[in-house]
């Protein structure tokens, strides 16, 4: 196979619909194809079929073991490895892989986070097949293994996972869709994918200078570092000429990816120094959410092969861009239709208008939970500022849909231009094309020419839960627009071809409909600067909620409202909700414990044995100069050592104030609460530590600062 021949690469590691035409018997195969249609369950000679297909596949492959590849509600992949040996009836080994042991696992119940739904002596739980989504085989250093995606379940039939909620969304979607498009007259449509593509950003460091960094190490960011004279101002990174090292990481992740059937389209250098980006191609949603798993393990294991980490944290340096996960979601028929393509009128494009407008109303209504379902602790220190968005959900829809939805609420004419054209000014270069849509940076859900981009989700975050909310939100919306014309008798003539007509009553009681929703639900839409204080202020005139950290968050997904919104779509039962708030309310507790006993270990072992080692330094130089000579000044030494002393002086308070406090937030017993108080009362005080231990970093004598600078860090692999 030649390297660079991607038709020969793609899908190499992947069961995919070649692979079981000839693997699988054509009646299997058929009766598998007609399954995945009718969402039925398989039948057990079906799956003993496909079993002995994959297991055989597998083999040929190099393979000796399987595993049900799960997702938990951590920020891992998780597995446990079966092999295939199993013995014949004269006990001779055999490679084998039962219908029964493809279609459902057995794991640990309770080791995971659960939010109590499982006790530590109530261990067992299940991994359950996803047919949707292609097994795979993974052939790294650690073997060559089947991967078969799974959804994972307790005893008890709770969904412990991200899986199980975003599928059972996707399904909730796809019905109030069909439904939806059956009052316009389309009943051809059997299924509507919520479609997904994410873009993925992260940082790349030396390994060796990684290790000497113990915050990094514990925690995926630096709890400590100053500035170095030069960061991101210059702009000079973004999108930059790709040095060799990283070029060379970059092409063998792309190989790795195609191999496993992951569509790698995009690969650049990011706007901070060390920062980079890779984006896949539309996929649907819950196998896009697999794949960009596969994205994260592949970028972390080729890194190490090149001597380097890869840190997936959304904010692993402070005061430069921290790393976001961009999903870009829309919904997309069986026909292949974009339900989100506005066409070229998109003015007398009745069901898209109707469509936007129910997103509108979605996230007006649900801007909490949507705002919720994006935040972790890193994204904490991410929000509201170096090109990520801000913490108020808002919509950017543009200039020109902007003002036909305007026309429509204020019964204005509105001249819609065609497509304008930019000129050049060269004839040695072609005029182009302007988007109807400019990219809005500080906006969190911007539509961007036929889909929206949720900006707000983080590097290390999961797609599933924030793909899961748009999906639910919009469903429900969705739903309460069918029972409107269901009610008031409003449905389209039947469509006998592609482009739909209206009859002129039923054009006119959609578009009342859309002028109601849109005096509604408008407030939302925010074309401007996020950032800037003015909107903050409106934001609030508006009446939109700010969530402004993952403990608030974490009541707004705990509200009666937000449980009933998931709970009457049949996403989550209510047990899974409240399992899923105590799992991020330990998860907020635990990640910042970790850092605060991580800046004491620092500080006490590291940074203050330095700077002391230092201040010795200094008296000898003071005491050897008068030593030699009384009238040679140390003026200067001795205002370093004094400005040096009241540094160390101020870390050894801002310590013990810190200390003391998280002695008074572990004394809270309930998790809610500590959590709160955790980011109360904690955050503070290790953001004033920082400050103090950054400011003396600037003062100390390289030699003795005992943790690699900023500086060591972002530009030592971004040089080679």
């Amino acid at each position: 196979m030649e390297k660079n021949d991607i038709k020969s690469i793609y899908g190499k590691y992947v069961f995919d619909d070649d692979k079981m035409k000839k693997y699988l018997s054509k009646e299997a195969y058929l009766d598998f194809k007609n399954n995945l249609k009718s969402g039925k369950e398989l039948s057990e000679k079906t799956a003993k079929s496909m079993a002995e297909a994959m297991c055989k596949w597998a083999v040929d492959m190099g393979a000796t073991q399987y595993t049900h590849w799960f997702q938990p509600l951590t920020d891992a992949t998780c597995e446990k490895r079966e092999s295939f040996i199993s013995f014949d009836k004269n006990n001779k080994p055999i490679t084998k892989l039962s219908g029964r042991e493809l279609i459902k696992g057995e794991t640990d119940g309770s080791s995971f986070p659960t939010g109590g739904i499982r006790q530590t002596f109530e261990a067992r739980g299940y991994t359950v097949w996803d047919k949707t989504s292609p097994c795979f085989i993974r052939d790294d250093e650690t073997g060559v293994t089947l991967c078969i995606p799974t959804a994972f379940y307790s005893w008890t039939g709770e969904a412990l996972d991200k899986k199980s909620v975003l599928m059972r969304s996707m399904e909730a979607i796809s019905k109030e869709a069909v439904d939806l498009l059956n009052v316009f007259g389309i009943d051809n449509v059997k299924t509507v994918n919520p479609m997904l593509g994410p873009e993925q950003e992260y940082f790349l460091i030396d390994r060796e200078t990684y290790l000497k960094r113990k915050d990094l190490i514990y925690t995926g960011r630096t709890l400590f570092g100053a500035m170095p004279p030069k960061g991101q101002e210059m702009d000079d990174h973004y999108y930059g000429s790709i040095r060799s090292k990283i070029g060379a990481f970059m092409d063998e992740v792309n190989h790795e990816l195609w191999a496993l059937g992951v569509p790698a389209k995009t690969s650049h250098n990011e706007v901070a120094p060390a920062q980079h980006e890779i984006a896949v191609l539309y996929e649907k949603a819950n196998i896009a959410c697999d794949n960009n798993c596969l994205v994260m393990e592949i970028l972390r294991k080729v890194a190490s092969r090149y001597d380097m980490i890869c840190l997936l944290h959304e904010k692993p340096f402070d005061k430069l861009n921290g790393s976001g996960k961009h999903n870009n979601w829309s919904i997309q028929t069986d026909k292949g239709l974009n339900l989100l393509s506005p066409g070229d009128k998109p003015q007398d494009n009745l069901l898209f208008l109707l469509i936007l407008t129910l997103i509108i109303k979605a996230v007006d209504e649900n801007a909490d939970i949507l705002r919720s379902s994006a935040s972790n602790v890193g994204n904490d220190r991410r929000l509201g500022g170096n090109e990520a968005p801000p913490t108020i959900i808002s919509i950017f829809l543009g200039e020109q849909l902007t003002g036909i939805l305007e026309s429509i609420i204020y019964d204005k004419s509105e001249t819609v231009r065609g497509k304008q054209i930019i000129e050049t000014g060269s004839s040695a270069l072609p005029n182009l094309y302007k988007d109807v849509t400019d990219r809005n940076r500080t906006s969190p859900f911007a539509f961007t020419g036929n889909k929206f981009e949720f900006r707000m989700v983080g590097s290390s975050d999961s797609c599933a839960m924030p793909v899961a909310t748009i999906n639910t939100i919009v469903a429900k919306a969705f739903k309460e627009a069918t029972e409107y014309f269901h009610s008031h008798k409003i449905k389209n003539k039947k469509q006998t071809t592609d482009k739909i007509t209206y009859d002129k009553k039923f054009e006119k009681e959609i578009k009342d409909y859309i002028k109601e929703l849109l005096t509604k639900h408008y407030r939302v839409v925010f074309n401007g600067n996020g950032y800037a204080k003015e909107w903050q202020e409106e934001a609030k005139k508006r009446g939109l909620p700010i969530v402004s950290n993952m403990v608030e968050a974490i009541a707004v997904m705990n509200s009666d409202k937000n449980k009933n919104l998931f709970t009457s779509m049949k996403v989550m039962t209510e047990s899974e909700i409240n399992s899923r708030v105590e799992v991020c309310y330990e998860t907020y507790v635990k990640t910042i414990k970790i850092e605060i006993l991580t800046m004491i270990n620092i500080v006490k072992k590291q940074i203050l044995p330095a700077c002391l080692e230092y201040k010795g330094e200094l008296l000898n130089n003071i005491v050897n100069i008068k030593n030699i000579n009384q009238s040679i000044s140390n003026d200067v030494e001795l205002d370093i050592l004094k400005e040096l002393d009241d540094k160390i002086k101020s870390i050894r308070v801002a310590l013990i104030e810190m200390e003391k406090e998280f002695d008074l937030c572990e004394n809270k017993h309930d998790m809610s609460e500590r959590a709160k108080a955790y980011s109360d009362k904690l955050i503070n005080k290790m953001d004033g530590l920082r400050a103090n231990v950054d400011a003396l970093e600037m003062l100390v004598d390289k030699r003795y600062w005992p943790l690699p600078s900023y500086g060591d860090l972002i530009f030592e692999v971004s040089a080679i």
